[in-house]
């Protein structure tokens, strides 16, 4: 359910903002949302896994206050993110 340093590797250098980028609200999204989908895979399997339950439900609202966050600040640069990362469909 973790994502391992390859993966990791390759959200951030689809997501950074500049070369030494790793902690942009744009890498920070990317991961929890790749994070997101694997526990949600792995839910559907183990349906009661409530203490993984909760876990995504913690991902899934920090993601939403960084979203938050980046609308805040640039309606451009969260409408770039939400469809680069294919999320509120």
């Amino acid at each position: 359910m973790s994502l391992d340093t390859t993966e990791k590797q390759q959200l951030i250098n689809a997501n950074q903002t500049h070369g030494t980028d790793t902690g942009s609200v744009e890498v920070q999204v990317a991961m929890l949302s790749e994070r997101i989908t694997k526990l949600s895979s792995h839910l559907q399997e183990n349906k009661h896994d409530f203490s993984s339950r909760q876990g995504l439900l913690k991902m899934i609202g920090r993601r939403k206050r960084l979203l938050s966050y980046v609308r805040g600040k640039s309606e451009q640069r969260y409408n770039g993110l939400i469809t680069k990362l294919g999320i509120r469909g």
